[in-house]
């Protein structure tokens, strides 16, 4: 059951939004566990990646690079989009929370799914997690009143949970753990890593199903610019790293839109404003729905492999 479920992994995430979407009551149940099962994913990720390798990963610069683009070009881009097309200073503060976010720690999980370098994304995901109060600060100051204080030993104390603490807990593994006995595990393990995913689209869309119930105008434009905000963080990640070869381009692209709106809300929430929790709900169909995306974008544009092209050279020989 669970390799049929990893297998089609990026269906169900689609869908988990949706049924979240469709039963708004049993995911506000599934809401208050989010932070648990957040814990774990790291954990069970961590333990399938050498921690000597992700640190060395850490340690270098174009890691930190693409922190920058993800939160602070990318926040530049955004908000100077949406102030030209009129938006509101309320939405401005919530467009702008969304963009200083770091990454989901769901990501590594995501790009193993769909093939790409889960070590790389752990890294890249970490980097934007800590780049993201110094980006929601300033933020705060451009579209907010001085009379704001982050929670930031909140966010500290997230950090070494969710971050410091899977990643000693991981390297107690490997150290007392055969690493025969621990690969082997792994692959099981992997397989259950993407299962946890598949709660956060469902947990996370409840409170959205309640503003489409209020008004459905409403609702539909925060899910438009939900929508809209994932196709910008998409191509403009996959565009400026296009020159790096796809898997890169596409690795990026899929860290960049993948955004880590739950703990944001838990850090600053208070000064957010109800936008902010909307779109964050809003934004959930249109990123689980981009490792299909991913797929189908890698399927199109790698070249044919040796293999196809014999089989055209052959057809074509026995149509002559």
């Amino acid at each position: 059951m669970l390799s049929f479920l990893s297998r089609h992994s990026s269906l169900l995430l689609m869908l988990s939004a949706i049924f979240g979407f469709i039963f708004p009551t049993i995911s506000a149940v599934v809401f208050p566990f989010l932070p648990y099962i957040l814990f774990f994913l790291m954990l069970f990720t961590l333990l399938g990646m050498k921690q000597h390798e992700l640190i060395n990963l850490l340690g270098q610069l174009n890691i930190w690079f693409y922190a920058c683009f993800h939160a602070i070009a990318l926040s530049v881009i955004a908000c100077s989009i949406s102030g030209l097309l009129g938006a509101s200073s309320s939405m401005l503060l919530a467009i702008s929370a969304v963009t200083a976010t770091g990454s989901l720690f769901a990501t590594p999980a995501i790009a193993r799914s769909v093939g790409l370098d889960a070590l790389k994304a752990m890294a890249m995901t970490i980097a934007s997690t800590l780049m993201m109060p110094a980006v929601l600060y300033i933020n705060f100051l451009l579209f907010q009143d001085s009379n704001f204080s982050l929670d930031m030993q909140s966010y500290i104390q997230r950090l070494m949970i969710f971050i410091l603490g899977p990643m000693c807990l991981s390297a107690l593994c490997y150290r007392l753990i055969p690493h025969n006995l621990l690969h082997r595990t792994h692959a099981k393990l992997s397989q259950v890593t993407i299962v946890l995913v598949f709660t956060f689209p469902f947990g996370l869309v409840g409170e959205f199903r309640k503003m489409f119930d209020r008004s459905f105008t409403h609702g539909l434009s925060f899910l438009l610019i939900g929508i809209a905000l994932c196709i910008l963080f998409f191509l403009a990640a996959f565009l400026f790293y296009r020159r790096q070869g796809l898997d890169p381009a596409l690795l990026a692209a899929i860290t960049a839109a993948n955004r880590n709106v739950l703990l944001t809300y838990t850090v600053a929430g208070a000064y957010l404003g109800p936008e902010y929790m909307a779109l964050m709900g809003a934004i959930q169909l249109p990123t689980y729905s981009l490792p299909l995306l991913v797929k189908a974008l890698s399927k199109y544009c790698s070249p044919p492999s040796t293999n196809d092209m014999q089989n055209k050279k052959n057809s074509l020989q026995n149509h002559q």
